[in-house]
């Protein structure tokens, strides 16, 4: 919400300054953005009147004027605005002056006539971001001679505030005005809306198919508009002031009532209407071309305005442009209606529209403004625009309009949130200053009534935090707790997570945040197959699904880093994925990893080999043995979608699965236009994070004994596999099974391998001998005969 603080100030005015006013807003729970000055610093500017031009005797485009600046001797200037004319009151930078920028006027000579002052453009005295093409005209009534900084009131400041969603009370001047107010005790002073007699008698039939959508509509017949009269410059003014261009006086009137009250309206070419408004659902098939001239084919459940024929206006978002005001129009039906918030959330956002009206409809717009901005507008026509009024029509559903509020408050409450215990008188003060009724409900307690306005207002609490915002945060007393705290037992077999990112970081990678909010099609590519919730209000159409797995995000940032020149990403990602719809929602922590590029970084020493699966997989063991149970983990070969065939394996822990580990299926790096190989993991947190509680083992002062079997199997047997059988049949003094070659090639028959591994075996108590080692060694070696027809290599 931006606005001039010289505006706020008429309706009312607090003896502070600009930043103390601002400060005081914010500390009201309204942040100020930002408070800027309204015009760039000049000085030396007047009014003038233009009494005489002729055209320059040497350059068509230029005209030699005398203009009358009020100090008794007509000054010549030369000016090349094309709508400069004789009679015009404009502004005028005599000799001397300094205008925005630094640019001082002095006198020359343009084309061998002298010119001493300079006629201003709105752009050169900085009113206008974009260079304008003529000089800026004055109204008739400008006293000549009159400083024209001071006559337009451009000491002033404009005033930002960034507001929470709940407080769209304050999305208008009243509203700003009215806490501003009640700040200071002050009471407010808004102009005069007035009731109009009608001139006439025609009023235009309104029928309301979705009164639960929309409970209130009122309307007006404004008949002989003259459209082509000029909006006053205050009214330009106060605008631009508050971020709105000015377009023509009636569309300027009906956004002046919405910044100055909060309620949005309509202004209908009445010309263009036909039988009626109808209030209702859009149909199949229709379409509507807007005011800014996009056209949008309209779905059933967008809410609408229409009349007998078709779609006039996106109820709450924008009007169409068919029957918006033009210069041809004579008659105008003026729409003030009251649309439940419900029924426009999400509404303008759906069709790639953002509009001050759908701003304030979605938050809230009190439902008692409809006829006074009806009011207010038709005064302001009558002033600019001229016209004859009709009567006020109103279809309303009072079954549907928002019930009135009570909320009970109690003091005992009030203590204990604020720490502060508000004397009764003051709690009614504050609640009657905000517009609230107040009646004692027996001994420290009351019944507050809310207003229209407050939609943010239906629980005690909401009340005692309005109750601190104006009594003031900063005069809240300040309380440490007490409590008795004691030290909360230290599961020692689980791994906090610290530790975990410690060790992803130790092994060279970096820690990627990504949304859990991922785009359909990319999540469809990456995890095809795993149902996760649909967003209702995504905040864009590539955001609008919740993940069901880690990798959309981390190749997304995969892609933003290679974009971007970085040829070798490492990256790790904690945090929960989303499986299921809501009624049986799985929500599950996660750790995922990524690397691509090189294996080492760049370096005189360092080698250029690309990473590939066993990198991966090296580190994820690394991050499975902080946990100290690298035994229970294994990887089995698997297929996933969105990994490579034969470099894909399912991970599991205690036999139940928990993640995945494989290279990026090339199909899907094709479709993501991927260039280079991309090796990745998902493991479900929990699993991770249980480990083995750390116990002290005796070492035994015996010596090993460690054996070398190279064993040939097919070359099809996993490996794990055949290790799992010889820590089986390797007996419990077992301390080390070590895999240290795998061989394929001359002296191995084609299509098997060679197996190498070191086995070794410690005694707690006493030194084996070679007879028990032996044995152990048979047995394996029969076993894996018998399971993997394995044979020794000679």
């Amino acid at each position: 919400m931006k606005f001039s603080e010289q505006w706020l100030r008429e309706w009312v005015s607090p003896t502070l300054e600009t930043q103390a006013l601002a400060d005081q807003i914010t500390m009201a729970g309204l942040e100020v953005d930002a408070v800027e000055p309204v015009a760039s610093v000049f000085e030396g500017v007047v009014v003038a009147e233009v009494v005489d031009k002729v055209t320059h005797p040497d350059a068509d485009k230029l005209n030699v004027c005398r203009v009358d600046d009020g100090s008794g001797e007509d000054v010549q200037v030369v000016c090349g605005a094309p709508n400069v004319a004789v009679g015009q009151k404009v502004p005028f930078a005599r000799v001397g002056a300094v205008l925005p920028g630094d640019f001082k006027i002095r006198k020359a000579k343009l084309r061998g006539v002298e010119s001493r002052g300079m006629i201003c453009s709105a752009s050169e005295l900085g009113l206008e971001e974009e260079t304008s093409a003529g000089i800026l005209e004055l109204p008739l009534d400008a006293p000549k001679g009159k400083d024209f900084r001071e006559w337009m009131h451009l000491d002033d400041h404009m005033i930002e505030v960034d507001l929470t969603p709940n407080r769209g009370d304050c999305l208008s001047l009243k509203g700003m005005a009215r806490e501003v107010g009640v700040l200071n005790r002050l009471p407010l002073t808004p102009p005069e809306a007035g009731e109009h007699a009608p001139v006439h008698d025609e009023v235009f039939p309104v029928h309301v198919e979705a009164p639960e959508r929309c409970p209130r509509y009122v309307g007006r017949v404004v008949k002989n508009v003259d459209v082509t009269a000029t909006t006053p410059l205050w009214m330009v003014e106060r605008l631009r002031r508050s971020g709105v261009r000015s377009i023509d006086p009636v569309v300027d009137i009906t956004n002046y009532v919405m910044l100055e009250l909060g309620q949005p309206m309509h202004a209908f070419d009445l010309a263009n209407l036909s039988e009626g408004i109808v209030v209702r659902s859009a149909r199949e098939g229709e379409t509507l071309v807007l005011l800014d001239g996009q056209s949008v084919a309209l779905r059933e459940d967008s809410l609408i305005i229409a009349d007998g024929e078709k779609p006039l206006a996106i109820a709450g978002v924008m009007g169409g442009e068919h029957s918006g005001v033009s210069a041809r129009t004579r008659d105008v039906f003026l729409e003030s209606a009251f649309f439940t918030p419900l029924a426009v959330a999400g509404q303008a956002r759906s069709y790639g529209l953002h509009t001050d009206a759908s701003h304030r409809f979605e938050r809230g717009v009190d439902p008692a403004l409809t006829r006074q901005a009806v009011e207010r507008a038709t005064t302001l026509l009558l002033e600019i625009t001229g016209g004859e009024p009709g009567p006020l029509s109103e279809t309303a559903s009072p079954d549907h309009l928002p019930v009135e509020r009570q909320v009970r408050l109690r003091a005992a409450r009030i203590e204990q949130c604020l720490n502060l215990a508000l004397p009764g008188e003051d709690v009614v003060d504050i609640l009657e200053r905000l517009g609230m009724q107040v009646v004692v409900d027996g001994e420290g307690s009351w019944l507050v009534t809310v207003p229209s306005w407050r939609f943010d207002i239906a629980i005690e609490e909401d009340l005692i935090e309005e109750l601190a915002r104006i009594h003031g945060y900063n005069r809240l007393p300040v309380r440490r707790p007490a409590a008795r705290l004691g030290l909360r037992a230290d599961g020692e077999s689980r791994q906090p997570m610290a530790r975990l990112r410690r060790q992803m970081v130790a092994r060279g990678y970096q820690e990627a945040i990504s949304y859990s909010f991922v785009a359909p099609d990319l999540q469809a590519l990456l995890a095809p197959g795993v149902d996760a919730p649909q967003l209702a209000n995504p905040i864009s159409s590539d955001m609008s699904v919740m993940r069901a797995s880690l990798f959309p995000g981390l190749v997304k940032a995969l892609m933003h880093n290679l974009n971007r020149q970085q040829q070798r990403v490492r990256l790790f990602e904690t945090g929960l994925v989303f499986r299921g719809q809501l009624d049986a929602l799985e929500q599950l922590p996660m750790l995922g990893g990524l690397i691509c590029g090189v294996r080492d970084p760049e370096g005189w020493a360092a080698h250029r080999e690309s990473v590939d699966f066993f990198d991966l997989k090296g580190d994820l063991e690394s991050l499975i043995a902080v946990g100290g149970e690298s035994s229970a983990w294994r990887f089995e070969p698997d297929e996933h979608p969105a990994l490579h065939p034969g470099q894909a394996a399912r991970i599991y822990r205690h036999e139940k699965p928990a993640g995945w580990i494989g290279a990026l299926h090339p199909a899907v790096r094709a479709e993501l236009g991927l260039r280079v190989d991309a090796y990745l993991f998902e493991v479900r947190l929990d699993a991770l994070s249980e480990g083995r509680l750390p116990a002290f083992t005796p070492l035994s002062r015996y010596p090993e004994v460690r054996r070398d079997l190279a064993l040939v199997v097919e070359e099809d047997v996993p490996v794990q596999a055949l290790l799992d059988t010889l820590r089986e049949k390797a007996g419990e003094w077992l301390t080390d099974l070590r895999l240290f070659d795998v061989y394929q090639g001359a002296g191995v028959e084609k299509g098997r391998k060679s197996i190498a591994l070191g086995l070794t075996w410690q005694h707690p108590s006493r030194t084996l001998n070679d007879d028990e080692i032996n044995q152990l060694v048979d047995g394996i070696i029969a076993e894996s005969r018998l399971r993997f027809e394995a044979e020794l290599r000679g």
